[in-house]
C-alpha cells in the first residue's frame, strides 16, 4: 500500500464516519500520511483527527476514536493506535509489505517509482548560465521524465533577449496547454565544485535546499566518514550488495516475508515514488490531475530526493546487523525476509542516486 493509497483509505474512513452520522464535517480532499515521528508507532501516522477537530467541534482525541474503527476494518491494515494529541498510527499487513518488497526487486532501480502518469506532458525548464542551476535542472528533468513527461532545458539568454524569449514561450503555452514552464534559480554556488570530482560535486550542489548556499569543501564531501551524507548513502548501498553476496556464500537468498523487528524502512521505501512526483506537484495530493501544474518550489525536489536517500541509508544501516545469521545460527525465514528488505533498500538507493546523476558502487 503506497502513501497515496493509504491516504485514500484514511479519507474513506472519514467518509464512512460522516455517512454513519458520527462526524459532521466535509470530507477533505487529501489526508497527510507519513512515517510516525517521535513517540509514534507502526508504519505510518496521520494527523487527520487534528485537521478535522475544529470543523467537527470535537477534541482531536475524540475524532481519532471515532475514525479508528473505520480504519481498522480497512483492507491491508492490521492495527491502529492513537498517540499524542490524536495522531492515528497505522500498522500495515505484512503480506502487503512483502508484496511491496517483491515489487521493488522485480522492477529494479530503473523502474521502481517510475510511471507514465505524465505521458504527453512537456515541461520547459529555463536555466541561467550557472553551474548549480544547471545541475538542479538536470536532476529535476530526470525526475519529471521518470513520470513519463518530456522535458526541455533552455538556457536563458542575455538580459535584453529574455523578454522576447518569455513572450515566445508564453505563446507556446497558449497554443498547447500540455507545456509547463518553470524557472530554475537556486542560490548560486560561490566556488567551483569541479575539484570535488563529479559525484561529490553534484551532491554538494543538490543536497542543500535551493534557498541555501552550498558548501563546496573537501572536508564536507570527500572525507569517508559518517558525518558525510553522501558517503553514508553510497556506503549503505554497497553494504546491501555485500550482504546479498555473503548470504549467497551461506547458501540462502532473499525471500520477501514478515521481517522482524519492525523497521522504518518499509514506509520509507513506499514513500520513494511520492518523492519523485514532487518534481511535478502530483505527489502532494491523493491523485494526479490530468494536467498537473508544477508546485512553486519544484526546484526543491532534487534536495528532497537527496535527503530522503540519507534517511533510507540510515534505516538500512540499522537493519543490516541482524540481516545475516550469527555464529552457528542457521538461516531462517526472518533472515531471508530481512535480506530481501535490505536488497530492496539498496535498489531504491541505486535508483535515487542514478536520478541524481551519481554513481552507486557495489564495493566501497
Amino acid at each position: 500500500m503506497t502513501p497515496v493509497e493509504l491516504s485514500r483509505t484514511v479519507l474513506g474512513a472519514v467518509r464512512r464516519a460522516v455517512d454513519a452520522g458520527e462526524l459532521r464535517v466535509d470530507v477533505p480532499e487529501r489526508a497527510v500520511v507519513a512515517p510516525p515521528g517521535a513517540g509514534g508507532v507502526g508504519d505510518y501516522a496521520t494527523n487527520i483527527a487534528l485537521q478535522l477537530s475544529r470543523p467537527a467541534g470535537q477534541p482531536p482525541l475524540r475524532v481519532a476514536e471515532l475514525l479508528r474503527p473505520h480504519l481498522v476494518d480497512a483492507d491491508g491494515i492490521t492495527g491502529v493506535e492513537i498517540t499524542g494529541p490524536g495522531f492515528l498510527n497505522i500498522r500495515l499487513d505484512q503480506g502487503v509489505a512483502a508484496a511491496l518488497v517483491r515489487r521493488i526487486l522485480d522492477e529494479g532501480p530503473a523502474r521502481y517509482g517510475h510511471s507514465d502518469a505524465l505521458a504527453g506532458q512537456v515541461y520547459v525548464l529555463r536555466v541561467p548560465y550557472e553551474v548549480r542551476a544547471e545541475v538542479v535542472a538536470d536532476v529535476l528533468a530526470r525526475m519529471v521524465a521518470s513520470q513519463g513527461a518530456r522535458v526541455e532545458i533552455r538556457q536563458q539568454k542575455q538580459q535584453e533577449q529574455q523578454k522576447q524569449q518569455k513572450q515566445q514561450e508564453q505563446q507556446t503555452l497558449h497554443k498547447d496547454d500540455t507545456h509547463e514552464i518553470l524557472d530554475v534559480h537556486p542560490v548560486p554556488a560561490t566556488q567551483d565544485p569541479t575539484p570535488l570530482g563529479p559525484d561529490a560535486a553534484r551532491w554538494a550542489l543538490l543536497h542543500p535546499a535551493p534557498s541555501d548556499r552550498p558548501r563546496i569543501t573537501a572536508a564536507d564531501h570527500l572525507v569517508q566518514r559518517e558525518g558525510n551524507p553522501l558517503f553514508r548513502v553510497r556506503y549503505a548501498h554497497a553494504r546491501t550488495r555485500a550482504v546479498v553476496r555473503n548470504a549467497a556464500d551461506l547458501g540462502f537468498t532473499p525471500e520477501p516475508g514478515a521481517a522482524e523487528p519492525r523497521t522504518p524502512l518499509l514506509p520509507l521505501l513506499t514513500d520513494y515514488p511520492r518523492i519523485l512526483t514532487t518534481a511535478t506537484g502530483t505527489g502532494t495530493g491523493t491523485t494526479a490531475t490530468p494536467h498537473p501544474r508544477p508546485i512553486a518550489n519544484a526546484t526543491a525536489a532534487p534536495a528532497r530526493l537527496a535527503r530522503h536517500l540519507v534517511v533510507v541509508a540510515d534505516a538500512v544501516l540499522d537493519l543490516l546487523p541482524v540481516t545475516l545469521p550469527r555464529g552457528d545460527e542457521k538461516p531462517t525465514a526472518a533472515h531471508r525476509a530481512r535480506l530481501a528488505l535490505a536488497e530492496a533498500a539498496g535498489t531504491v538507493l541505486a535508483g535515487g542516486l542514478s536520478l541524481l546523476g551519481i554513481d552507486a558502487p557495489d564495493h566501497l
